[in-house]
């Protein structure tokens, strides 16, 4: 169950008193930057945000797709001084930027909301270290049809995403760990087999699990 299920976002805004503001990022405007100070934590209302890494050569890789109900830099609570990752909009999105020190008071005036908090920290560890076996052990064709099934949240929600937002080849290709031209090729195989459909927008069929489930 995704995060967002657990409590109304009314309620959990509402009891953030004080530190806390608004705002909308496109494509063009990062939410943080790779290296700026951590100070505060995000809470995405509406679109989708890519979490990537940049290496000292300028390699870039991406390390998740968040969405409505989902936290990003939350590492701030737990010391980290600089943003480890670049936050960027795939699409409009609705943020909502909370304070370190707003959110620290939140969390230990709320029991409630710290549980939530500490169920979403947990699951983000968790959906890690798969990501990690992943990588490790699938190949990129399982590894590909296992981003866009996580992409259109199957397993987490009663009624998953059909149509995912428009997301690059490039993007996927940096996530799955794989060349640009292999992720054409096995997108294209998928559609042939009629596991997605695409014609500007990507829809994902609950059949793709087979890539997953079986060699």
């Amino acid at each position: 169950m995704k995060t967002a299920d657990l409590f109304d976002e009314r309620t959990f805004l509402s009891k953030v008193n004080g530190g806390k503001t608004a705002g909308k990022f496109t494509p063009k405007k990062a939410i943080f930057v790779q290296g700026d100070p951590s100070d505060a934590v995000f809470y995405i209302e509406k679109g989708k945000v890519k979490l990537a890494v940049v290496s000292k050569r300028g390699k870039e890789a991406v390390v998740a797709i968040l969405g409505p109900g989902d936290f990003l830099g939350e590492e701030c609570l737990a010391g980290q001084k600089q943003r480890i990752s670049t936050a960027t909009p795939l699409s409009e999105c609705s943020v909502v930027r909370i304070d370190k020190a707003a959110a620290v008071r939140a969390l230990r005036a709320d029991p409630e909301f710290s549980e939530v908090f500490l169920a979403y920290v947990l699951d983000r560890n968790i959906r890690t270290q798969e990501d990690l076996v992943d990588q490790l052990f699938n190949s990129s064709e399982k590894r590909l049809a296992r981003v866009l099934l996580l992409l259109a949240h199957y397993g987490k929600e009663q009624h998953p995403d059909l149509v995912i937002a428009k997301i690059s080849q490039e993007t996927l290709a940096e996530m799955v760990g794989t060349t640009r031209s292999r992720v054409n090729f096995f997108m294209n195989k998928f559609r042939k087999l009629g596991f997605i459909k695409y014609n500007g927008e990507l829809e994902v069929n609950s059949s793709l699990l087979n890539i997953v489930l079986y060699d």
